[in-house]
């Protein structure tokens, strides 16, 4: 028998279309996945990678799509601090140094002899930064030799102390280490508050080998340290010399080389092009005594000065490395090599006998002729200096001041009789 629906009131129809209205409101809607969307996502992504370069770039893309909960596992490559990579320069030499507290460490000015009766050779002087060369007496040169953190077994010979080798001392802010002097020397340094180390046997020794005579007196970088630690000089506050960078240096060199091959190659057309001449040899007269005027030979592969006296004898110096410490003598440990400056510079002065009628008088202040040779070449200019507390400068001739080169300075003071040859 055949069952039928029984008909439905109009009421009840009503009411049930009602309700299947009010289930299809409250039923949430699912979404359908929008596959072009992310397909753009994960290119916008990839582009964002390669702009923040390479494997860190990409990294981050990828970790930005994971969620919050995965990110924080990930652990993104370190970007280096910016002054990790800053690089410290000395202020007495230019050179790059690893640490800043370096350039503040205590500064040493020893004056050292150069005369033929015992002083040469001299020890440790190829590590000083900054070497003064002057007439002491009788035509006789001597040395203020400046150094900072010194580690030599053996410096010296040690000698006494003039008023002109006082005033390029000062504006290093050193230790004056000396064997007695020259009264008004001496009187300035007592009066002028000046940290001072006069002969002394704690800081001091004297050697034994009888060749030297009275030129015997030595110290080393551990005494020297061991001074100022005990009198509580625990840093130097220096006035330097404008430096170029070594980068900078280098640069210079090789431009002057390339100027020097032009120069060649255009000199039939008459080139009216500046070049910087190129100088191998440097002969500077102190007067007329030949074993105290030095000779200067550029040495390109070094781009260095091979210092010799006239004769044509290398001027050599002890190198004492510093597991010789304790030894008196050079002569029984150290090896001889030749001093070779990176930076010769000859000041023309006036020079005139003291009230003695012996030691010199030599003017510190004021201005005059400078010779800077550096790089194989040579600029004529002027030095300058105001006060004895101001450092020394060198101008060109069109008074821009001279950069020097990084590393040893030796600055001869010639009297306006001597001679600057190149």
């Amino acid at each position: 028998m055949e069952q039928t629906t029984p008909p439905i009131e109009p009421q009840e129809k009503a009411d049930l279309e009602q309700k299947e209205q009010e289930t299809k409101t409250v039923e949430p809607t699912q979404p359908k996945p929008e596959k072009t969307k992310k397909s753009k996502s994960w290119i916008a992504f990839l582009v964002l990678g390669i702009i923040f370069a390479g494997a860190g770039g990409a990294l981050l893309a990828i970790t930005l799509l994971k969620p919050v909960e995965e990110r924080a596992a990930i652990e993104f490559p370190k970007i280096p601090s910016k002054t990790s990579t800053e690089k410290i320069y000395s202020t007495l030499t230019g050179k790059e140094i690893a640490d800043k507290k370096d350039d503040k460490a205590p500064i040493y000015c020893v004056q050292t002899p150069n005369g033929t009766d015992g002083a040469r050779p001299q020890a440790g002087l190829h590590d000083a930064g900054v070497i003064f060369e002057a007439i002491a007496e009788a035509g006789i040169t001597r040395f203020a030799a400046i150094y900072q953190n010194p580690t030599s077994a053996v410096i010296g010979p040690i000698r006494s102390l003039r008023l002109y080798y006082l005033e390029w001392d000062t504006p290093f802010d050193c230790t004056i280490v000396h064997a007695g002097g020259a009264y008004d020397a001496l009187t300035a340094v007592k009066n002028g508050g000046y940290k001072d180390l006069t002969e002394n046997y704690t800081y001091m020794y004297r050697g034994t080998v009888g060749t030297r005579r009275w030129n015997n007196l030595f110290t080393n970088g551990e005494y020297l340290q061991k001074f100022t630690s005990d009198h509580g000089f625990a840093e130097s506050n220096p006035q330097g010399f404008t430096h170029k960078t070594p980068e900078e240096a280098e640069k210079t060199r090789v431009d002057n080389l390339v100027e020097e091959k032009l120069s060649i190659i255009t000199a039939t057309t008459k080139s009216t092009k500046n070049i910087v001449p190129q100088v191998s040899t440097i002969r500077l007269g102190f007067g007329n005594l030949p074993n105290y005027n030095p000779v200067y030979n550029y040495n390109a592969n070094t781009n260095t000065y091979d210092r010799s006296f006239a004769s044509g004898v290398s001027h050599e110096v002890y190198d004492c490395p510093h597991e010789n410490l304790g030894e008196k003598n050079p002569e029984s440990v150290c090896e001889l090599k030749q001093l070779s400056p990176s930076v010769v510079i000859a000041i023309m002065v006036s020079e005139r006998k003291a009230s003695d009628n012996y030691h010199e008088d030599i003017t510190t202040t004021g201005s005059g002729t400078a010779y800077v040779f550096q790089n194989g070449t040579a600029v004529r200019g002027t030095w300058s200096k105001n006060t004895r507390a101001d450092q020394i400068k060198f101008y060109d001739e069109s008074n821009n001041e001279i950069a020097l080169n990084p590393g040893q300075v030796i600055i001869s003071a010639i009297p306006n009789y001597g001679w600057v040859e190149y």
